[in-house]
């Protein structure tokens, strides 16, 4: 004899229990008289206890059917509960992406992303990896990544590129300098100035210095840092400052201890790209998650807009110590 007790056998027991009959029990449970009673002498048998006493015209639960009453009623709720939460499973693709991602990227646009993705298919394994372009170049080389998000103007073996945003280039600094957040601002009118920028490895780094020396600009020290939570905690505590992606910063200027200004005369622009592995097409899964994370990335990038923001904000003349 099977001495496991089922959902089945709770379901009938709970049904003899509050109809105090059998033959009601049978008809709630789509099942015959004769079955309910075999269910519950089996049930019986299992517990070592009696449960019912037969009675003509009905049956009357005994104190350990009281007690056992009240732990069924706990475990068809918790079998409820299951159920109601893993159908939202239901219509949902399974399968796994694995995306590279920038830390301009995964400090803002990211997060939206993955709340919205993870709703839409949430029977989906995602993973994120954060590293900077020269490290995620080679991951999908490798084949290990669906795609990655890296700046333009690299051409690698391996790997197909297409144009992913362009977001405006912003000058951070700390709250308590002389700049007014969101007023755009000209570097000649601030030079020389302290400047982080990435590693000399990093596209970013030859970006930023060819810049300043196209637009004369002159910079008065400048500090290597491959790490963009030790660059903002450093500028917001120090009189340094650091030229970044607006993608990565909050659109009301707003972040943290920072001041952020659009950088004019001229405007300075990053392009971002896709690239994905070319002997492995793309899965919809992460065709998908790519499509919304260009979609917040363009959203914010144009929050940035120097024109919109001049019309908010205008910019006022800033005064600098010389060989601050």
């Amino acid at each position: 004899m099977d001495m496991r007790c089922s959902l089945r056998d709770i379901s009938i027991f709970v049904a003899a229990y509050e109809e105090r009959s059998f033959t009601a029990a049978a008809e709630r449970e789509n099942a015959t008289q004769s079955g309910v009673s075999q269910h519950m002498r089996n049930l019986e048998y299992m517990l070592g206890v009696q449960l019912f006493l037969r009675e003509r015209g009905g049956v009357t639960p005994t104190p350990a059917a009281d007690s056992f009453y009240r732990n069924c009623m706990e475990v068809l709720r918790v079998y409820a509960l299951a159920r109601r939460d893993v159908t939202r499973f239901a219509k949902s693709e399974a399968g796994e992406i694995h995306v590279g991602l920038m830390p301009s990227i995964t400090s803002r646009v990211l997060s939206p992303v993955l709340d919205r993705f993870l709703q839409e298919a949430p029977n989906v394994n995602v993973r994120i990896t954060e590293s900077y372009s020269a490290s995620l170049t080679q991951t999908v080389q490798a084949g290990e990544l669906d795609f990655a998000i890296v700046p333009s103007g690299s051409s690698d073996t391996g790997v197909r590129g297409q144009f992913f945003v362009r977001t405006p280039e912003v000058l951070v600094s700390r709250a308590s300098g002389e700049l007014e957040p969101l007023a755009p601002v000209c570097l000649r009118a601030l030079a020389p100035f302290k400047l982080v920028v990435p590693g000399g490895d990093n596209i970013r780094h030859h970006t930023i210095e060819s810049y300043c020396t196209t637009n004369d600009i002159r910079i008065g020290q400048l500090l290597e840092l491959d790490t963009m939570l030790g660059t903002l905690d450093f500028v917001a505590h120090s009189d340094w400052m650091a030229i970044l992606p607006a993608v990565m910063m909050a659109e009301d200027g707003g972040h943290r201890a920072l001041c952020v200004n659009p950088i004019v005369g001229p405007d300075m622009h990053v392009d971002l790209m896709l690239i994905e592995p070319i002997r492995k097409p793309m899965s919809p899964l992460a065709a998908r998650f790519a499509d919304l994370l260009k979609q917040e990335a363009q959203r914010v990038s144009a929050t940035w807009n120097t024109e919109s923001l001049r019309l908010v904000k205008p910019a006022r003349p800033v005064a600098v110590a010389p060989g601050r």
